[in-house]
């Protein structure tokens, strides 16, 4: 009986064995991914920020400028990828609109990024564009991998269409959740207009055959939570200037809009509490599991090895009563 339960106990350590390692290289890059069909949005805000007034092409301080992003997944576009990809696939559709403090589009431009959905890779395909203008992508956007590294990441930056490095600049605590910090400066950028424009009539070609240029510069910043490779806080320290040409009647330049851009207390609480939820799931894949299946297999295996011996010891022989004398008689 002890052979059996031990020889029970010998295969069930093996499995336990088997299924830490599987669990972390085999199951993780495939249970861990972007749904294909996520939708997301974020405000962020500039407050006492200075932006253009059309009218009179003069800059003004302003309460607030607000920033509207949105990301939604697009089912049918990343089916149609994966078939030539190769690998799963996210397509994102999206959206960053700013608006005056009267409610005002200031800008409007539309965005499609396309990402391996585990590693956050880009995927270069048709349809990879900013402001319907064709983009090739080299590096990270919006969210970093899963199990994000103390390390320099490529970063793509929308507005110059290229790609650079957003340097880590430590470990940090935000909220009570563990982050690390990353920091990306871009110089001073001559950029193209937004094919919306704000004031009804005028394009970017008109704009352009003024001679009028469009300039940009930012600091930006993230807090990302590691294990999920979310950032639970960002803001830009955001600038743009018009330059040079008729349309500013004799001016080098006047600012276009400027402010420290930060997301919106309400949307910072509820990625705070998304990303602890997310970073639970993870952990469970790629360390409570793994470590709690291998340390139950060495249990198991321990039981059976002490089952095995104790099988395996010889009995001790059960004594012999002594014999009654027989009665004598005289």
């Amino acid at each position: 009986m002890r052979r059996t339960a031990s020889l029970v106990l010998l295969a069930c350590a093996m499995c336990c064995a088997a299924l830490s390692p599987l669990l972390r290289w085999y199951a993780f890059p495939r249970l861990a991914r972007i749904p294909a069909d996520q939708y997301q949005d974020m405000v962020l805000e500039a407050r006492d920020a200075t932006l253009l007034d059309y009218g009179t092409m003069r800059a003004k301080k302003v309460p607030k400028v607000t920033i509207v992003q949105t990301l939604k997944g697009n089912v049918e576009a990343a089916e149609k990828i994966e078939k030539t990809a190769g690998r799963p696939v996210v397509v994102w559709d999206g959206l960053s609109y700013v608006q005056g403090p009267d409610g005002r589009m200031v800008s409007r431009i539309p965005e499609r990024y396309i990402f391996d959905a585990h590693s956050q890779d880009p995927v270069h395909a048709t349809g990879e564009t900013v402001d319907g203008d064709p983009v090739k992508r080299d590096g990270i956007e919006f969210k970093w991998p899963f199990l994000t590294q103390k390390r320099d990441y490529e970063y793509f930056d929308a507005q110059t269409r290229t790609t650079s490095p957003i340097h880590y600049q430590g470990t940090r605590t935000f909220r009570g959740v563990h982050v690390y910090y990353f920091e990306q400066t871009i110089p001073w950028t001559k950029v193209p207009f937004p094919k919306a424009m704000p004031v009804q009539g005028i394009t970017p070609e008109s704009v352009a055959r003024t001679g009028t240029t469009r300039w940009y510069t930012t600091v930006r910043r993230f807090w990302v939570e590691p294990v999920t490779g979310a950032p639970v806080y960002g803001e830009e320290i955001h600038k743009e200037e018009l330059r040079g040409g008729t349309l500013l009647g004799g001016r080098s330049s006047v600012t276009a809009f400027a402010g420290d851009v930060k997301m919106r207390e309400d949307y910072i609480e509820h990625t705070v509490a998304l990303v602890k939820h997310n970073r639970t799931l993870v952990l469970m894949l790629t360390s409570s599991l793994p470590w709690g299946l291998l340390f139950l297999g060495l249990l198991l295996l321990s039981l059976s090895l002490c089952l095995e011996a104790r099988a395996g010891r010889p009995r001790d022989p059960a004594p012999t009563e002594a014999a009654e004398p027989e009665p004598v008689s005289a």
